[in-house]
């Protein structure tokens, strides 16, 4: 008889052969060698047998007393606002202290008053994070928001000591951070860059959620490969219970191994709905080693503007089940534009290695130095083309936010209808690029296409997100200068039986391709 508790397949065993009790006597039925049963006048003995199923540890404490001395509990110190540390998954914010005095001259309220010119401060915030130790010299890893913009950092042993840290190296991209305390002979633990556990296997994660430290959870992974929309992440999906104030502390295998380093949660509600994600060791470990190395990282960087080839996007450029990134903008100057790559290009290939979506070519452009060349197989016209491109060295990730943002801004909104006749097609009111809309639209003379004047509700186009006042500058194959050059390419994807038409639309600045279905 077994019953489940807690995970733990509980084994009832009886001693001896197969046996019925007799009620009112200690005796046991006893098989023969003739077959015949008879009365046995010893009693049977039993035993409770704990036994889990064949590669499932009966207990996580052995793994625990092992590995916990390394884990530690992270204090941060900063200013930024209480709302925006609140909006940072797996992290805890449990006191927010309003700036003091009158705002007017920086008291804080004791009456010392502060260097801080007669400026008003914003909130202070104390937040928590976990870390584990790499080293016996006090070299800490945790996560990039644990530590971001910290102005004091206290690292809490699991023995309760507290030691003052600081940042030696951060990598945003990653979320990955070094951070260093003073001392020798620290426990540490080590990441496990080649035996990785299957999906299914056991996992234990160790860290501070809530401010609780040396909190121990325990799960299986539940998968691997998980793209949650960093670009450089191939993240491990585990059901641990992962919660705020997890983060940066570290996922073992029962070997008591690192596999993993926690960062971000899935969940509706800010607790762990048994849907967390861990920064692969391998990554972890050739990111800490540059940090602790150099303190910086750098990546190579090809200057385009990517997106992922969905069945739709295939299906308009006639690729049937091939794979790729789609070439959607280009940086003006970058590598990409120099080497002669264009908007509309789909990169099936980098070095040899098959591109399979846009995250996997930045993933591999990233891993080259600057001045390296790339050989792109490209795919333009139906026709595959080797373009080499100069590798760069990728801006950091604020310099390419403040990039997104210079393009041109405001609502788009449908210029007076001019008196030429306007073509309908896909859905699509189209109207031809004159000095009225280029004013309107903040159109460059040296920027052609088609403007849309007016969308179809019940077509695709407005399904997808089209609008009044996009300009059409790619139809499938063709270049736009105007209205007829999107007719002639929709044509000519009918007589070619293609489902949909790929237009690249230009909105606010930027390219984006998007594939539209050819009604009719």
């Amino acid at each position: 008889m077994a019953s489940l508790k807690s995970g733990i397949i509980i084994g009832v065993a009886t001693a001896g052969v197969a046996a019925a009790a007799l009620a009112g006597g200690g005796v046991r039925w006893s098989p023969s060698s003739m077959g015949v049963s008879r009365l046995a006048t010893t009693p049977i003995s039993t035993a409770t047998i704990f036994s889990p199923p064949p590669g499932a540890p009966l207990s996580f404490a052995d793994i625990f007393e092992k590995v916990a001395p390394a884990v530690v509990s992270i204090e941060v110190t900063t200013h930024l606002s209480a709302r925006e540390l609140q909006g940072i998954p797996g992290f805890a914010v449990p006191n927010i202290t309003p700036p003091g005095g009158d705002g007017g001259d920086g008291d804080n309220g004791d009456g010392d008053g502060d260097d801080s010119g007669g400026k008003p401060s914003s909130p202070k915030a104390e937040s928590q994070g976990s870390g584990f130790f790499i080293s016996a010299d006090g070299y800490v890893v945790t996560n990039n928001h644990v530590v971001e913009n910290a102005e004091d950092i206290k690292v809490t042993l699991k023995d309760g000591t507290i030691l003052p840290a600081k940042v030696i190296g951060h990598d945003e991209a990653t979320d990955l951070a070094v951070i260093k305390v003073e001392g020798h002979d620290f426990p540490f633990v080590d990441f496990e860059n080649s035996a990785k556990p299957r999906v299914g296997d056991w996992v234990i994660a160790i860290g501070n959620p809530y401010g609780l430290g040396n909190t121990a959870t325990a799960g299986i992974v539940s998968a691997y490969g998980r793209d949650i929309g960093d670009s450089f992440v191939d993240f491990i999906q585990i059901d641990a219970p992962i919660n705020r104030g997890n983060s940066g502390g570290p996922t073992f295998d029962i070997y008591g191994r690192v596999i993993g380093v926690n960062s971000q949660i899935f969940t509706p509600s800010g607790g762990s709905i048994g849907i967390g994600f861990a920064i692969p060791a391998d990554v972890a470990d050739n990111i800490t080693k540059q940090l602790i190395s150099g303190g910086k990282i750098t990546r190579g960087y090809m200057g385009a503007n990517i997106q992922n080839v969905t069945p739709d996007v295939a299906a308009s450029l006639g690729m049937g089940t091939r794979k790729g990134a789609l070439v959607a903008d280009l940086v003006s100057g970058g590598p990409a534009d120099k080497a002669g790559v264009k908007p509309g290009d789909v990169v099936v290939s980098l070095d040899g290695h098959a591109v399979g979506s846009n995250t996997e070519l930045t993933r591999l452009v990233a891993q080259s130095h600057n001045g390296d060349i790339l050989h792109l197989t490209v795919l333009r016209d139906g026709k595959a083309r080797e373009i080499d491109v100069r590798s760069g060295t990728r801006p950091s990730e604020q310099q390419l936010a403040a990039n997104e943002n210079n393009g041109a801004g405001g609502q788009l909104i449908a210029p007076d209808a001019p008196a030429a006749e306007h073509p309908h097609v896909l859905g699509l009111t189209l109207g031809a690029l004159d000095e009225g809309s280029r004013h309107k639209f903040s159109v460059p003379s040296d920027q052609n296409g088609a403007v849309v004047l007016g969308v179809k509700d019940s077509s695709d186009a407005g399904d997808k997100g089209l609008k009044a006042g996009d300009l059409i500058v790619r139809a499938g194959d063709t270049s736009v200068a105007a209205p007829r050059d999107v007719q002639e390419a929709v044509a000519t994807a009918k007589k070619e039986g293609r489902p949909s038409i790929l237009l690249g639309i230009r909105r606010d600045g930027h390219n984006y391709f998007v594939p539209i279905k050819i009604e009719g």
